[in-house]
């Protein structure tokens, strides 16, 4: 085996610049974004309201997912906080929709996760 010299020579305890600057309220808001996708709950309720043409009632997805009211609502908050569902409660119930005015990279990675 033979080794390649490194075209760089690197002094020890000395770093590189990145080659990108990075603004980090920008990557802690793409964070958000994809922190609020990370779970299969709330990939399936983004999916379900993705196709469905009316809001959906909570208490749809509570029967659906077989799971409490305290938890659909749980990630219905986190999904809101994130910015990609709106919400509007009729009465008792809250009826939850995509949000139609995503920013273009949060509706490209939709796109991209439930095509």
């Amino acid at each position: 085996m033979t080794l390649k010299e490194l075209p760089v020579a690197r002094e020890r305890g000395t770093c590189c610049e990145l080659p990108v600057s990075v603004d980090p309220e920008w990557a802690s808001s793409q964070a958000d974004l994809l922190k609020a996708l990370a779970d299969p709950t709330r990939l399936i309720m983004v999916a379900a309201l993705r196709k469905a043409e009316e809001p959906v009632c909570i208490c749809d997805f509570t029967a659906a997912l077989s799971l409490s009211q305290p938890t659909i609502s749980h990630h219905m908050a986190k999904l809101r906080e994130a910015g990609l569902v709106k919400s509007e409660k009729r009465g008792i119930w809250v009826y939850y929709r995509l949000n139609n005015s995503l920013p273009p990279m949060a509706a490209s990675l939709l796109n991209a996760l439930l095509n």
